[in-house]
């Protein structure tokens, strides 16, 4: 395995934050991210601070199983929806410049949240979603009482928004939820990883991959690359 990949996972256990670049393929996009239990206040200023691109819950496939949890995409295509509402038939997502699927599932917020957007309140919804997971994968639980608890503690919409990973993962999709989760599972932690996508300064693009580098180096980030993921998993590009 890649000593990146190791400084990373070392990193993800410790709940510190990693960097990684998808491809010079793909979006060409840096993500800053932590695991989700590890969700601050502070963690939450920094992402909204240094990052400047949505702040996303990534999530594994078998979160979104266990939950039930839909894409977006899939609900806002539904025929029944698109009669109801017409306006859907003309908002299809059908132009995707980097894929052929979104990864948005549901936005959350914490039920003890006031507005949700606060970084105190994010912080909360995103530590203890990341909490609940990973109890309930722990505890065996099943749909029913998953959702029920789910239910309690959280509402949608919300200030959080979720991406939830492919069916098949890295092996069919190798966007940045894919590599999020990826991260957080070699780490030992349920699948369930916060970040945002870094920005140039006047937000007209990508950070750089120079300039992410320099910002990884700086502040002892461990930074890799979708390259380096795939590879540490045996998984060809």
């Amino acid at each position: 395995m890649a000593s990146g990949v190791d400084r990373a996972i070392a990193a993800f256990v410790a709940g510190e934050p990693v960097m990684v670049f998808d491809s010079a393929f793909r979006e060409r996009e840096t993500d800053l991210l932590w695991p989700a239990d590890a969700a601050t206040p502070e963690v939450m200023r920094t992402l909204r601070k240094d990052c400047g691109g949505l702040l996303f819950l990534a999530i594994g496939n078998e979160i979104g199983e266990l939950f039930g949890l839909p894409w977006l995409q899939d609900i806002h295509s539904h025929p029944a929806l698109v009669k109801e509402n017409p306006v859907l038939a003309d908002l299809v997502t059908n132009d995707l410049q980097y894929d052929t699927r979104s990864a948005f599932t549901v936005s959350l917020n914490h039920r003890d949240t006031y507005t949700g957007i606060t970084d105190r309140d994010r912080a909360l919804t995103t530590r203890r979603f990341g909490e609940l997971t990973g109890e309930l994968l722990a505890s065996g639980a099943d749909g029913e009482a998953a959702r029920a608890a789910l239910g309690a503690e959280f509402r949608t919409p919300g200030h959080i928004p979720v991406c939830r990973e492919s069916r098949q993962g890295l092996r069919t999709r190798q966007g940045h939820t894919e590599l999020a989760v990826s991260i957080a599972r070699l780490s030992g932690h349920s699948p369930c990883t916060i970040g945002a996508e870094m920005l140039q300064p006047d937000g007209d693009g990508a950070l750089a991959v120079e300039d992410a580098r320099e910002y990884a180096r700086k502040r002892g980030i461990p930074m890799i690359t979708g390259a380096d993921i795939l590879e540490a998993l045996g998984i060809d590009e």
